[in-house]
């Protein structure tokens, strides 16, 4: 019978902090750019045809979520908000963007996927408790 291998748990580690402090840069950094909102950027949400607010309610989501990837309890998911995020943003590039290209918010998808894929048990962990407190709070 095959056996999967596994990273050891300290390798696991390093590698899922690796990627969430990558990923939490960039995310804030493009986060903070919306916000900033150059001529370019600007251009782009006028060219997706859904306004302003949409260039802001993205770069509030990308910089909570790259901080809350390095909040260990959050990491997970947030990785798997942002990956879901970058879906979207994938497909906004091919559908609406003249000359789009999806490779970076796939890119950035396919880490953050590996992010809550390394940080799992800390996401069940963590909603688990969510749960117990909700329900303690609704008795």
């Amino acid at each position: 019978m095959p056996t999967i291998i596994s990273a050891p748990p300290r390798a696991r580690s390093v590698a899922a902090w690796a990627l969430q402090v990558l990923l939490a840069a960039l995310f804030v950094m493009f986060g903070v750019r919306k916000w900033a909102g150059g001529d370019a950027i600007t251009a782009s949400f006028e060219e997706i045809g859904a306004g302003q607010w949409l260039r802001y309610a993205t770069g509030t989501t990308e910089i909570l979520g790259g901080l809350a990837l390095l909040c260990l309890p959050l990491a997970g998911l947030a990785a798997a908000a942002l990956a879901a995020q970058m879906v979207g943003a994938a497909l906004t590039q091919v559908v609406f963007v003249e000359d789009g290209s999806p490779v970076l918010p796939i890119v950035l998808g396919c880490f953050a996927l590996a992010v809550a894929w390394l940080r799992r048990d800390r996401s069940v962990e963590t909603t688990q408790r969510l749960r117990l407190r909700l329900l303690a709070a609704t008795r």
